[in-house]
């Protein structure tokens, strides 16, 4: 056992003393001292960055992207004139199953009138009249407009007009066709317009003549040969103008009324 007091003493064999540090290395080298060295430390190395040989590629910017609204208004624009498109051609087809038809070499003609004649259609004021057949028409040149009968040397006769008789026997017309009193009060108002009830009252720029101003005068010769002196054959002639173009009276009156003649 080691024994003393000194904890610098170790290493005695039995019975003998014991001995230093110093002295129990010389014995268990033969007696050779070795130099003591102190224990080799890892020298520190600089620590380098390691790179890659390529530069890194830059990553590119993520830019936010913005929800387009052309998108969904253009595809609802696309639906709604597909649809109109579509609807489109139905009704054609409803309306007229035969549009189109003629432009085929083997298109045969249909009576789409129930045999009835051909429709005429009449349309005043100096515009042609139109005969409207299955699949054509026919258009007639306007007559030329009568000579005005202050050109060819007419003149009124000389007469002394009776407005007030002219206009009682106005009203027994009237009432003989079966109209109204107010169809004889827009009489009243559209001849008083027109000439006074005067049998003779005469236009002389236009040619107009007689109580319903015709133009030329001579177209009264159809009610009577007495047309340029007997108020009675002048009011007959114009009333069954105005019968057959308006109706009646007040038809004249306000056409009269909107564009200043009838």
């Amino acid at each position: 056992m080691n024994g003393g007091t000194g904890g610098d003493r170790f290493g005695a064999r039995d019975g003998e003393a014991p001995m230093t540090r110093r002295e129990a290395r010389l014995r268990a080298t033969g007696g050779h001292e070795v130099p003591r060295t102190a224990p080799e430390r890892p020298v520190p190395q600089p620590h380098v960055a390691q790179f890659p040989a390529t530069p890194l590629a830059a990553t590119p910017r993520q830019v936010p992207q913005r929800r387009s609204v052309h998108g969904p208004v253009r595809q609802a624009a696309s639906v709604v004139f597909a649809f109109a498109a579509s609807v489109g051609f139905l009704l054609v087809n409803v309306v007229d199953p035969y549009a189109g038809a003629t432009a085929t070499a083997t298109y045969t003609p249909v009576d789409r009138f129930g045999g009835h004649a051909t429709q005429e259609l009449e349309v005043s004021d100096g515009y042609a009249s139109v005969a409207v057949a299955s699949e054509d028409y026919v258009v007639e040149a306007k007559p030329e407009e009568p000579e005005p009968a202050s050109a060819a040397g007419w003149a009124p006769p000389a007469v002394v007009p009776d407005p007030g008789s002219a206009q009682a026997y106005g009203a027994q017309a009237v009432a003989a066709r079966g109209w109204p009193t107010t169809e004889f009060d827009c009489l009243v108002a559209l001849w008083n317009k027109e000439s006074g009830w005067r049998v003779n009252a005469y236009n002389a720029s236009s040619g107009a003549y007689g109580i319903p101003q015709s133009l030329p005068g001579d177209k009264m010769a159809s009610a009577g040969a007495d047309w340029a002196t007997n108020p009675a054959t002048q009011i007959e002639w114009g009333l069954g103008y105005i019968q057959g173009r308006y109706g009646a009276p007040c038809g004249a009156w306000a056409h009269s009324q909107s564009v200043g003649w009838y």
